[in-house]
This record gives structure tokens, C-alpha cells and sequence, in this order.
């Protein structure tokens, strides 16, 4: 028997990785570092929420997307210092702490 669930679950886990990247880059170049409890807090809630789902296949998608916004507050705080090295544009419209 193939057990496809793995194959999903991974895949999934590939894709939120991929797809929330350039939402960290895009949410420090506008808001900076600040927003790291908006992450905190969806990544509580999807854990919270993925202990209440009865599907395995379900709760798994939902726990690796919470712990992929905790993921995101780690490299928040990289990505400002990616922008400090000039590896990233600066938001003109941002003052930026040296």
C-alpha cells in the first residue's frame, strides 16, 4: 500500500516555506521587525487549531504552517539584518536605525 499522506505533508511543507519567504521580505521592507507578534500570534493559533482537527493529514498541513510563522519571526530579524548589509533595498519611506 502507498502511503501518499507523507508525500502531502511534505509537499505542503515545501510550498508554506516557499510562499511565506517573500512574505517576510515584503512585510520588513513595509512594516520592519514590529510585526513579529502578528506572526507569533497566527502560529499559536494554527498549532492550537491543528490540535483540534481530526484529520492527520489536516492537522499536520496546519501545524507545520504554525510553526513556519514562528519560522518567520527568527528570519524577520535576519532579513533586517540582510537589509543593513545592502543584500536588500531599503524602504526610502522607513527610517532605519544604524
Amino acid at each position: 500500500m502507498f502511503h501518499w499522506q507523507g508525500i502531502l505533508v511534505g509537499l505542503g511543507c515545501f510550498l508554506m516555506i516557499g510562499l511565506l519567504h517573500p512574505v517576510v521580505i515584503w512585510g520588513e521592507y513595509y512594516f520592519g521587525k514590529r510585526i513579529w507578534p502578528i506572526f507569533l500570534l497566527l502560529g499559536i493559533g494554527c498549532v492550537i487549531f491543528s490540535g483540534l482537527t481530526s484529520s492527520l493529514v489536516a492537522s499536520s498541513l496546519i501545524a507545520v504552517l504554525g510553526f513556519c510563522f514562528f519560522w518567520c519571526i527568527l528570519e524577520l530579524f535576519h532579513q533586517e539584518r540582510r537589509v543593513q548589509k545592502g543584500w536588500f533595498p531599503k524602504n526610502p519611506k522607513r527610517t532605519y536605525k544604524e
